[in-house]
């Protein structure tokens, strides 16, 4: 079993709740609802109770000259903004892009999916805003939608909840390592946004003094819920480019923030050089008196993907994938840490 890392903290059903707590507060993800330790102690005793597999970001089964990954994710509480402006358009790509991006994270190429939809009650324009998302989210990873359920289940749903599960298949030579080495360089690749995790924090601090239809206070949208719903980026182009050039190791920054870098092993990550986050992370964390620290621990803050490579390979695989070096792996005593920005998480 690999690790819990999607999307935000699961089930989505419910309305949307009120701000918490006195506007002047800090606001953190465990006020907002989520316990990023408590997760983590819940996903640990599920896996020490049916027995850990092999791989982390996905889950590697041996068919003999191959393996055969799996991965299964969901949207999260993003489906909460799309079930305030009405719009499910691009939900339907998160589900897809939390999936395969694990997959590229573990050095799989995926090649099918299906999809979970649970409502409350069946509703023809939501369902098809939902297929159209995921077919686009399936032609933008290069796979097949293969399938998928539909359950009416009022008495469980408020609302509906979209996971799915994605299949994929690697050589066996051609899976990372998943260990990065002190003296590799970090390449990273930009985000589009907040992605699908989060939200629970993002919404809660967004909705302190906005309403979701309020109009952008920021460049190139709309409205504060048409920011949020930026859909996920997917990251599949980068699975040849980062094979031919040697990555050891690859993380895909969701839950948990910039720690996901420790996911390579207990180094220590340098980031001198990451992207510059979009404007709506400065706005999640003004809105809701967020810190740098809480903020790193649980966005992207602008760099969606890292892969730990061969300094003499770093430059050209960025120039060849519009990347960039962000970074350097350093030898470190005791657990994994991230320092960037000043912080050291």
């Amino acid at each position: 079993m690999t690790e819990g890392d999607g999307g935000d903290d699961g089930n989505a059903s419910g309305g949307d709740e009120g701000p918490t707590g006195d506007d002047d507060d800090e606001l953190t993800y465990a006020d907002a609802g989520v316990d990023i330790g408590a997760s983590e102690a819940a996903t640990a005793a599920l896996i020490g109770a049916v027995g850990e597999g092999e791989g982390d970001y996905a889950g590697l089964l041996d068919i003999g000259d191959r393996y055969l990954a799996l991965a299964t994710d969901g949207v999260g509480t993003k489906l909460l903004v799309a079930e305030a402006l009405g719009d499910y358009s691009t939900v339907g790509i998160d589900c897809i892009a939390m999936n395969v991006n694990d997959l590229v994270a573990a050095g799989v190429r995926p090649v099918a999916f299906v999809d979970y939809l649970a409502v409350d009650e069946p509703d023809e324009l939501f369902a098809e805003q939902v297929g159209e998302g995921l077919a686009r989210g399936a032609e933008l990873a290069d796979m097949e939608l293969v399938g998928g359920e539909t359950a009416v289940m009022p008495d469980v749903i408020s609302g509906l909840d979209l996971a799915g599960t994605c299949a994929g298949l690697a050589a066996k030579d051609a899976v990372f390592d998943g260990a990065a080495e002190p003296g590799d360089a970090l390449v990273g690749w930009e985000s589009s946004g907040i992605h699908s995790n989060g939200l629970t924090l993002a919404r809660e601090a967004a909705t302190r003094e906005h309403a979701y239809t309020d109009p952008c206070p920021f460049e190139g949208y709309e409205t504060v819920g048409e920011a949020l719903l930026e859909p996920t980026r997917i990251y599949t182009d980068l699975l040849d480019p980062m094979r031919d050039h040697g990555v050891r190791g690859a993380a895909h920054v969701t839950g948990g923030g910039w720690t996901n870098l420790t996911r390579l092993g207990a180094n220590r990550y340098v980031i001198d050089d990451a992207f510059d986050p979009q404007p709506v992370f400065e706005f999640v964390q003004s809105a809701g008196s967020v810190s740098d620290e809480e903020m790193h621990r649980t966005f992207n803050m602008g760099t969606g993907f890292v892969a730990a490579v061969d300094p003499d390979a770093a430059e050209s695989l960025a120039d060849e994938t519009d990347g960039r070096v962000i970074g350097r792996v350093e030898e470190n005593e005791g657990d994994g840490s991230v320092a960037i920005r000043g912080l050291e998480l």
